[in-house]
């Protein structure tokens, strides 16, 4: 096997024996790092400090990622314009000081569902009252008896 030190330096091809007693002497361990190559190459390295630089590097890139949550509010089609106002509000609050994206649901209760113009009507000037601060994720759908869309907030480093 191909033997490499810590420091990059090649110590040639040697057997696993002479490369394990080679490792032991300088009080490293013997990782193994392409076992397919031909020859295969291994690396003499502290282990245990090779583990905690890379446990060192997952927290820190755990801490850095940002987790996108969707958040959902619900509209009726026959909503009243302060209840409109005060969703849309609310919205805007989880879109810009979450950073969260939000759907927004319309339900057809009983006959309601022959009115769906009403419904898409209601859904596009929710979102149109948002478009300062949110870009469409997902269009207007209806899924069964269900009328959703999905925004997500405006990137300001584009």
């Amino acid at each position: 096997m191909l033997v490499i030190t810590d420091t990059g330096e090649k110590l040639g091809l040697l057997s696993k024996g002479k490369a394990l007693q080679e490792a032991e002497s300088r009080g490293m361990d013997l990782v193994l790092v392409s076992p397919d190559s031909n020859p295969p190459v291994a690396k003499m390295m502290d282990y245990s400090r090779f583990r905690f630089e890379q446990q060192k590097k997952a927290k820190e890139m755990k801490k850095k990622q940002k987790v996108i949550v969707v958040q959902e509010i619900q509209l009726s089609p026959t909503i009243e314009k302060h209840d409109f106002e005060t969703k849309a509000k609310k919205a805007r609050t989880i879109l810009m000081d979450k950073g969260n994206k939000v759907k927004v649901t319309l339900r057809f209760y009983g006959r309601m569902i022959v009115h769906q113009d009403l419904g898409k009507e209601v859904i596009d000037k929710f979102v149109e009252s948002l478009s300062d601060c949110s870009t469409v994720e997902a269009p207007v759908k209806l899924d069964g008896r269900t009328l959703f869309a999905v925004i997500a907030p405006k990137n300001e480093n584009k």
